[in-house]
């Protein structure tokens, strides 16, 4: 099996590319740094609001991932409709044959 990114979850991308797809955020307000050393499903940060030191993505890992964050959804939405216009195209121009 071929190792691509979608097959792998998320905070493993991070993980293997520390500092390049992800950067330590630091939150000190309630208390002394619990960032790990290396990046693991508890420590990483997929976007939402953490209290606390995390890992979070940079700029270019979620443009990277954008695909898997509503833009896939949006292409097959627009697939669908791509393909329910052909077909009523074609069903015109049968009719219009049959009519002829």
């Amino acid at each position: 099996m071929s190792r691509t990114d979608k097959t792998r979850p998320w905070w493993v991308q991070m993980a293997d590319a520390p500092m390049r797809a992800c950067r330590p955020r630091h939150d000190h307000r309630f208390g002394p740094c619990t960032l790990d050393a290396a990046v693991t499903a508890a420590s990483a940060s997929l976007g939402e609001r953490r209290d606390g030191c995390h890992w979070g993505g940079t700029a270019s890992y979620w443009f990277r991932r954008a695909e898997s964050h509503g833009h896939r959804e949006w292409a097959l939405w627009c697939r669908g409709e791509r393909r329910r216009s052909r077909h009523a195209a074609r069903r015109a121009l049968r009719d219009l044959r049959r009519d002829w």
